[in-house]
């Protein structure tokens, strides 16, 4: 059972960090791609060190990294992992958190603009009556991707420390860009963060436990056509813009993110851009299954050089990267960092709902480089969205899941 003053540290120190924009950029070429997870990620180091850990350091990429020494011996040593940016979806990223108690009825989020948080379209909050919950004020997210999280990790180290709690090693790495692309993770230096293994706290509601996410890749097909004028273009111009359209049209429109569900895959038309000479299209390819994957991979090649023969005189360029993969491809036959999730919940009467995520997190990423990295939940709700928010009740019960995980793991 969690204290008041640690209760209130948590719900302080979300206010704190959600205080500091830091928005990531996806038209950006440096690591990281704002100036906010720069400033988030010094403050954060500043916070480490006056918890009392060591061998804190924030590198060129804002990558912080720090350790708890152990203060007992023969215990696995255990990560968490959290990201310093939040999504940007066009607004502003300024966060005005607000603390409201929800009794039932539409809440307004934001009088002078008029913004609504409306029951009938988010009934999921019907879960929640009676209890205090952290919104934004409808400019931007909430931020509760992720910095629930880093308030989460923050808070267990508080308690540890004020506590006296056993523990092995813990290392902390909170890293920048996951928004646009696992950036960070991909960049973290395992000999530096090297846990037996690591969480991220990454996931929505009360109960969430993921360790199976999409294997996901980017494709951009760069078109270069042939102008013309239009009254002397008969057997000249190439029109690069319906080469983009035609390619499009080769890839099932039922296998898209909104026909799909679940664990079924998907190649999504991401954007289309062009002119008279040059086009782009670019595309995000998901699924779960390793197979299917590459399956799809495969047919993106085929419709490149489909269009290629029909049109020599065109110039198609295809480049496809690899992104994430699968966690649960990483699992070997010991599922023990997983099973202690389960343990943890079990222990504290929090019902375990697992997901195969129609996504990733940075754990996709450290999995892969062979650090396993399930993820569980932040109690939040509504990612990426302006209603996204965040019951303080379950925000509480993440930080007692991240405790109890700690203390099983000191015990066994």
């Amino acid at each position: 059972m969690l204290n008041d003053d640690i209760k209130k540290f948590q719900i302080d120190s979300f206010f704190k960090y959600s205080s500091i924009p830091s928005q990531s950029n996806a038209s950006s070429k440096t690591l990281p791609s704002s100036e906010g997870q720069m400033k988030l990620a010094k403050v954060l180091a500043e916070d480490l060190k006056a918890l009392g850990l060591i061998n804190v350091v924030v590198n060129d990429n804002s990558i912080v990294t720090a350790l708890l020494p152990k203060n007992k011996d023969n215990i696995h040593s255990i990560g968490f992992v959290a990201h310093l940016d939040t999504v940007d979806i066009g607004l502003t990223g300024d966060v005005h958190a607000q603390i409201l108690k929800f009794e039932g009825n539409d809440l307004c989020l934001n009088k002078e603009k008029n913004i609504m948080f409306k029951v009938s379209e988010h009934p999921e909050i019907k879960n929640y009556i009676n209890n205090d919950i952290i919104f934004s004020d409808g400019t931007s997210v909430l931020g509760a991707d992720n910095k629930a999280a880093i308030s989460t990790i923050m808070s267990a180290l508080k308690y540890i420390k004020d506590n006296n709690i056993e523990h092995g090693d813990i290392y902390i790495a909170f890293v920048p860009d996951e928004e646009i692309g696992l950036l960070g993770s991909k960049q973290l230096d395992l000999n530096v963060f090297k846990p037996d293994f690591a969480y991220t706290i990454d996931s929505c509601e009360i109960g969430e436990v993921v360790y199976e996410t999409f294997n996901a890749g980017s494709a951009s097909i760069e078109i270069e056509g042939v102008t013309a004028h239009p009254m002397s273009a008969k057997g000249v111009l190439v029109n690069p813009i319906l080469i983009a359209i035609d390619i499009a049209n080769e890839f099932d429109r039922k296998q898209t993110p909104e026909c799909t569900e679940k664990k079924e895959g998907y190649i999504w038309v991401q954007g289309i851009s062009g002119n008279q000479r040059n086009a782009s299209l670019k595309l995000n390819i998901r699924d779960h299954n390793k197979k299917l994957y590459e399956e799809k991979k495969a047919k993106i090649r085929e419709a490149v050089e489909k269009y290629q023969k029909l049109e020599p005189r065109a110039k198609i360029e295809l480049t496809i990267e690899d992104v994430y993969g699968n966690i649960a491809d990483s699992v070997k036959d010991d599922k023990f960092p997983i099973d202690v999730i389960y343990e943890a919940m079990k222990n504290l009467n929090i019902e375990a709902k697992t997901l195969s995520m129609r996504g990733g997190t940075d754990g996709s990423a450290l999995s892969v480089k062979g650090l396993l990295t399930p993820n569980y939940f932040t109690g939040a709700h509504n990612f990426h969205s302006i209603y996204e928010f965040l019951p303080i009740p379950s925000f509480h019960k993440s930080l007692e899941t991240t405790l109890e995980i700690i203390r099983i793991i000191s015990s066994k």
